[in-house]
C-alpha cells in the first residue's frame, strides 16, 4: 500500500478544515484519508468512555483514545503507521522516521529520560510502575500493527489499571508505558524534542528535527526562535487567512474586556474592605511597591508549610473586612474554597494583576488558539 497522511477525527471536523487538509497534502505531493473513527469504532468508544475517569474525560477528549483504535481503523495489509499529536512541527523529512527497522518491536518512541523532563511529574515512574529510563512520551510513534493487533487485551488491561489509579494523570501515555515500556524501541531525541525544555537551555537553535510543543508552549513573542519557527509554518497553511487575522483580533478584544470586567470586580469587592496579601519573602519588596501597599494592610509570609494553616486562620478572622491577594503561582485554591472562602469575593489570584515588568509574561496561547 502507497504511503499517505490520514486524519482520525470524530464528527466536529467541518466540510471547510476537511477540504483545508485535503489542499495542504496535496500542496506536499501527498493524498490524505479521512478516518470518523467516531463512525468507526462507535461501539468500542463507548466502552473506553466507560472505563475513562472522570477526571480525564473533564480534561481531555476521547480522541486522545484513537491511537488505541488504530489497528481496527487502518486496513490490515498495512503493517506499520506513524502517529503524530497536533502540536508538534516536523522540521525533517519524516521519512527519516518511517525508515526505523521495528522488526519484532510493538512501537518506537521517545524516552522521556533524554528529553529531560522532569521525573516528579511522573507517578508510574515515582510508584515503581515503570522505569524512568524506560518511560517514553507517546506524541510521536512508529507503530507496529502487526503486533497491536495481537495486544487488544494487554492494552484493556493497561486502560483498567491506570483507570483504577487517578494519581497517573497521563491516562493515555501512562497506559501505554504500563503496556509497552520495556518493549519500546528508543528513538534518537531528534523525534521529538519538548520545547518548554529547550528554552531554558544556553545558544539552542532550531535544526532538522521535530519539536513538540506540548502544555501550550507557544507563545507570540518575536524574540523566540520555537515561536518564530511556528509562525513560519502556520503561515504556510491554508488557515492562516483573512478569517484568522478576525479571530486573533476579536481574542485581543475579549481579553480586554475581561481585563475590564475584573477591574470592576475587584472595585466593587473592595468597597469597604482592606487587603491583605499572601506573598514569598523575597518578593515583598516588589509587590509593596506595585501594589503601594499600605502599612495598615496585611501581610502574610508564605514560609513554609506552616504558612498555610496561618493564611486560612486570618481570613476566618477578617471575613467580610479584607481580600486577600493570594500571590503565589500554582497555589491549590481549592483549600480555600473548601474551607468554605469565594474566589472573587474573599480572595484572588494575584499574579493575574501583574505585569511583564513585574516577571509574569503575557499569556498569549489563548491568542493562538483563536487564529
Amino acid at each position: 500500500m502507497s504511503v499517505s497522511d490520514s486524519v482520525l477525527h470524530d464528527n466536529t471536523l467541518t466540510p471547510d478544515n476537511r477540504d483545508k487538509f485535503i489542499y495542504l497534502s496535496g500542496q506536499c505531493n501527498q493524498r490524505v484519508k479521512f478516518y470518523n473513527v467516531e463512525s468507526l469504532c462507535a461501539d468500542r468508544i463507548r466502552e473506553l468512555a466507560n472505563i475513562l475517569p472522570e477526571g480525564f474525560k473533564a480534561l481531555f477528549s476521547v480522541a486522545a483514545m484513537y491511537r488505541f483504535l488504530a489497528p481496527q481503523i487502518f486496513p490490515h495489509d498495512m503493517e506499520k503507521i506513524i502517529y503524530l499529536d497536533s502540536d508538534l512541527i516536523i522540521n525533517l523529512d519524516i521519512n527519516a522516521l518511517w525508515k526505523v527497522d521495528l522488526k519484532d518491536r510493538p512501537l518506537a518512541t521517545v524516552s522521556e529520560h533524554i528529553l529531560g523532563s522532569d521525573p516528579r511529574w511522573f507517578v508510574l515512574c515515582r510508584d515503581g510502575v515503570v522505569k524512568l529510563e524506560d518511560y517514553f512520551n507517546s506524541g510521536v510513534m512508529l507503530l507496529n500493527l502487526n503486533i497491536f493487533r495481537r495486544e487488544e487485551l494487554t492494552l484493556l488491561k493497561g486502560m483498567k489499571f491506570v483507570a483504577a489509579n487517578p494519581q497517573y494523570h497521563f491516562f493515555d501515555q501512562d497506559v501505554l508505558n504500563y503496556c509497552f515500556s520495556t518493549a519500546a524501541l528508543k528513538l534518537p531525541i531528534k523525534f521529538n524534542l519538548l520545547v518548554r525544555d529547550l528554552r531554558a537551555r544556553p545558544g539552542v537553535r532550531v535544526e532538522r528535527k521535530i519539536y513538540h510543543y506540548a502544555a501550550a508552549s507557544i507563545r507570540l513573542e518575536r524574540d523566540d526562535i520555537f515561536n518564530r519557527l511556528w509562525l513560519s509554518y502556520f503561515m504556510k497553511t491554508p488557515w492562516f487567512d483573512e478569517e484568522a487575522i478576525g479571530r486573533f483580533y476579536a481574542g485581543f478584544q475579549q481579553i480586554h474586556v475581561e481585563l475590564k470586567s475584573a477591574l470592576v470586580n475587584l472595585s466593587a469587592i473592595m468597597s469597604g474592605r482592606t487587603r491583605a496579601f499572601f506573598a514569598v519573602p523575597n518578593d515583598l519588596d516588589g509587590l509593596k511597591q506595585f501594589f503601594s501597599i499600605r502599612n495598615d494592610e496585611k501581610i502574610i509570609p508564605a514560609e513554609n508549610p506552616d504558612s498555610l494553616q496561618k493564611l486560612l486562620d486570618a481570613m476566618k478572622k477578617a471575613r467580610g473586612k479584607r481580600v486577600f491577594f493570594i500571590m503565589l503561582p500554582n497555589f491549590p485554591y481549592q483549600v480555600l474554597t473548601e474551607a468554605g472562602f469565594v474566589a472573587g469575593r474573599d480572595f484572588v489570584n494575584g499574579p493575574e494583576f501583574l505585569s511583564e515588568a513585574q516577571g509574569v509574561p503575557f499569556f498569549s496561547y489563548p491568542l493562538i488558539q483563536a487564529m
